[in-house]
């Protein structure tokens, strides 16, 4: 089925709009001004989110907030949106035609760029300014893909060397852009601008290496500068190439990153509203997870210089146990210790982790027998079963239970067994 205003959004995401934010510019133009929350209704964009393509419409003069309360949002009428699209162009083209003949010097002054046949050769591109004029070039020349890994602090540089226009122009053109990097509070505003021109992800990891992939046919990687080997930006050095290996390794960083990566608009939603933070780990798909948690081990080494992290044991199992005792919960029902109790044993029976009994109610003890952590690990056993049995007890009643450690010698004789008191 067609959409109505189907070629006013195009066009606007052309000049730079994301879809949702040009949705929202039609509406407001369709319907009148309207309030935020029902411009987000109307276009089915998440609260968080419409407040944000909101705010950027105004900044570029596509919506006006009045003074009514509820504040509402009057759109710039189309005729003149297209007007002003239209003046802008011709500027632009007359800014072409000035600056003709020094673009044309610029381009035969660029050195260094291999050849199209050479399917192996290696390029040193020396200085910013020489990095910008080709990447621009190269840009400009892109027919179907531009894959992009740049850092966090790398990304406002990219606005002052023109990047982002020239990928802007490149996008207009068809051609799918890609950028991963780290989203921060630093710079937010970057990534705002080039999130118009590009897919553009949050990295879950730290993006060692600048790298840039055209068309699968060339490759840019930044070895100095600022952020590595070099003093300063003038000494940077680029390395372009077009030899396949090499490409190849370029197209499966970015992949490695991308896959890890999230979308731009969670990775805000983070940043404005910090959710706890948690690492799922889910049966048969941890390793994502453990290269997470390994990740983030490294990390607080480097910031602070310890070469060996030394990890309690015993407190990693404790917290790994609450968590478990409290999803165990969450579909259990009882009101009193004993009640929980049963309710307990019925989940342990059910899954197979073993038989709990209670043998005495004042002072309510229980037993459990083939457990399921001890026939793996008698040590993590004793330190996994009462911290779960403790976290289900307070999950459900409101309060804290102290359970008694089962006593190792007498395990075989008659398995764990747990004593049960409030705190």
């Amino acid at each position: 089925m067609a959409r109505n205003g189907g070629g006013l959004v195009e066009l606007l995401v052309a000049h730079g709009l994301a879809e949702p934010a040009a949705r929202i510019y039609l509406v407001a133009s369709r319907e009148g001004p309207l309030p935020a929350s029902e411009l987000a209704r109307a276009t089915a964009v998440h609260r968080v989110h419409a407040y944000r393509y909101i705010n950027e419409l105004v900044e570029r003069g596509l919506l006006e907030p009045t003074g009514q309360r509820p504040k509402r949002f009057a759109p710039l009428p189309v005729d003149e949106l297209l007007d002003k699209w239209i003046r802008e162009e011709a500027t632009r083209l007359e800014a072409l035609r000035d600056g003709r003949e020094r673009l044309l010097a610029e381009w035969r002054a660029t050195v260094g760029t291999p050849e199209p046949h050479d399917a192996r050769r290696f390029s040193i591109i020396e200085g910013q300014e020489a990095i910008w004029r080709l990447l621009k070039r190269r840009f400009g020349a892109a027919r179907s893909e531009i894959l992009i890994a740049v850092s966090a602090f790398s990304l406002p540089r990219a606005v002052d060397g023109g990047l982002d226009r020239a990928l802007a122009h490149a996008r207009a053109r068809g051609v799918r852009v890609r950028i991963v990097t780290e989203v921060g509070p630093s710079n937010r505003t970057e990534v705002k601008l080039f999130s118009h021109v590009a897919e553009l992800r949050h990295a879950r990891r730290p993006v060692s290496n600048r790298a840039i992939l055209i068309d699968r046919k060339s490759a840019a990687v930044f070895v100095t500068g600022a952020e590595g080997l070099g003093g300063s930006e003038a000494a940077q050095l680029m390395l372009w190439t077009t030899d396949p290996r090499f490409l190849a390794l370029t197209r499966a960083y970015h992949q490695r990153l991308w896959s890890l990566s999230v979308p731009v608009d969670e990775r805000e939603v983070e940043l404005e509203q910090p959710a706890r933070a948690v690492l799922p780990i889910r049966r048969g798909q941890s390793s994502e997870t453990f290269a997470r948690l390994q990740e983030i081990a490294e990390l607080g080494m480097t910031a602070t210089g310890i070469e060996e992290l030394r990890v309690d044991l015993p407190e990693l199992i404790e917290t790994v146990a609450r968590q478990l005792g409290r999803q165990i919960a969450e579909g259990m029902e009882g009101t009193s210790p004993e009640e929980v109790v049963q309710e307990l044993a019925a989940y342990y029976r059910t899954h197979s982790l073993g038989k709990v009994e209670v043998v005495r109610s004042a002072p309510l003890t229980l037993t459990v027998r083939n457990c399921f952590a001890c026939r793996h690990s008698p040590e993590i056993g004793r330190v996994l079963c009462p911290e779960i049995i403790g976290t289900v007890l307070e999950t459900r009643l409101g309060e804290r239970f102290d359970i008694s450690k089962p006593d190792p010698t007498r395990h075989a004789e008659r398995g764990c067994v747990f004593g049960v008191r409030a705190a």
